[in-house]
């Protein structure tokens, strides 16, 4: 436990935050705050400037003031800054501690169109990537359809979905596959990385569908991980994952790493993640309440990583008008109100956002040296972890069933 003095608080009360300089640098050459919140609109939902909230940054201000007077002095912090990124390339167990500006797109798919959600996909990537984000992350199942608490029950009975079944697996999204090609090439196009969620089908064995995540780069799918355990409603739709996929993806950004949605809950899976060394964890998500932004403070802090929470916003407008599921009579009803938020690891501090009640972004440039810093003090699969008591030595097989007596 901490004392007074080593809290947030300098003297156990109520104060600023002791933290290093880099936290408190958070105004652009202006010196006006950068913007963490995007509102979409248009065709594509271009972004268009919103309100400021706050943004973990860090400037060189003697490299900038050096470079305008002389312009070829600004390729240097630049040559700087790329050697790390080529010396990971080349050694990838080499870790890289720069700034990453992160974009958390909130937005609506194209429900039950793969075609034209992958479409609003790329066109969200590249309005990300304008606004100088590296890394997008879009929400849970954006292609195309999540399975909502709201109407899900209608699967519930043998026959009762049977047309919503045919056209969800229809939309859904073959790993590797056309679709998947397209979003690289917006990755590619714009020299982004980017983490979508997905339905995906198997075609050469037709059947399950599954909750995914893939995690994309300008080379190529880079990754994809199926969530382990579908949440209540979901079980209805989506089959289990087989846990080989737990990790981090190396890439010039940093560690990549993440679950999906209530898979975030799961403490064993979260310290299998943990033990790769996420620097970046991202969370695309479907969970609107205040207790899951608690869920994802908990785990920046926890993890050592910038947490990237993303959830869809889902109007009721939004569905076609031959759904084939009842939805109800509110053509004004929400089924997900968003909360897109990025929170940094040191105190768990939200950054960006979140974000409610409509489509939008937020962005946040995040120093990867927190996560660092943080360890020094935290560190929960290193020196703050106690393996040698806590972790069991097999696994052990559940126990025979004894018969009810009598």
């Amino acid at each position: 436990m901490a004392d007074g003095r080593g809290g947030r608080d300098g003297a156990g009360g109520g104060g600023e935050h002791h933290l290093p300089p880099r936290h408190r640098e958070v105004a652009d050459a202006r010196g006006a705050p950068r913007q963490a919140h995007l509102r979409l609109q248009g065709p594509l939902r271009q972004p268009v400037l919103g309100r400021g909230t706050g943004i973990h940054r860090r400037r060189d201000r003697a490299a900038r003031d050096a470079a305008e007077a002389d312009p070829r002095a600004g390729d240097a912090p630049d040559q700087a800054r790329r050697a790390p990124e080529a010396q990971a390339r080349e050694h990838p167990s080499v870790t890289t501690f720069r700034t990453v500006r992160v974009a958390a797109v909130q937005a609506t798919p194209v429900i039950l169109d793969a075609e034209a959600s992958v479409h609003k996909a790329a066109g969200l990537i590249g309005a990300a990537a304008r606004d100088g984000a590296e890394l997008v992350a879009l929400p849970e199942t954006f292609v195309s359809l999540y399975p909502s608490n709201r109407w899900a029950r209608a699967a519930a009975s043998f026959g009762g979905a049977d047309e919503l079944w045919e056209r969800m697996w229809e939309s859904s999204v073959e790993v590797p596959g056309p679709l998947v090609d397209q979003l690289v090439a917006a990755c590619a196009e714009h020299a982004v990385h980017c983490v979508i969620g997905v339905n995906e089908r198997e075609s050469e064995r037709p059947g399950t569908l599954y909750n995914t995540m893939l995690t994309l780069g300008p080379e190529g799918l880079l990754a994809k991980h199926r969530k382990l355990m579908p949440t209540h409603h979901e079980r209805l739709f989506h089959g289990i994952g087989a846990g080989d996929d737990l990790g981090v993806v190396e890439t010039p950004l940093g560690r990549i790493g993440g679950l999906i949605c209530w898979e975030n809950r799961m403490p064993l899976a979260r310290y299998a993640v943990y033990r790769s060394g996420p620097q970046i964890w991202v969370a695309p998500n479907a969970d609107d309440s205040d207790g899951w932004v608690a869920s994802m403070r908990h785990i920046a802090i926890e993890s050592g990583a910038y947490v990237v929470s993303v959830p869809q916003y889902i109007p009721r407008s939004a569905f076609p008008d031959d759904f084939p599921v009842a939805l109800g009579d509110d053509p004004d009803d929400v089924f997900g109100r968003g909360g897109a938020a990025i929170v940094e690891p040191t105190w768990g501090d939200v950054i960006a956002g979140p974000l409610y009640g409509e489509e939008g972004m937020v962005v946040a440039d995040c120093d990867l040296r927190e996560g660092l810093h943080a360890k020094r003090w935290f560190d929960a699969v290193g020196h703050y972890s106690r393996q040698d008591v806590l972790a069991p030595a097999r696994t052990e097989a559940p126990p025979e069933h004894e018969p009810t007596p009598g």
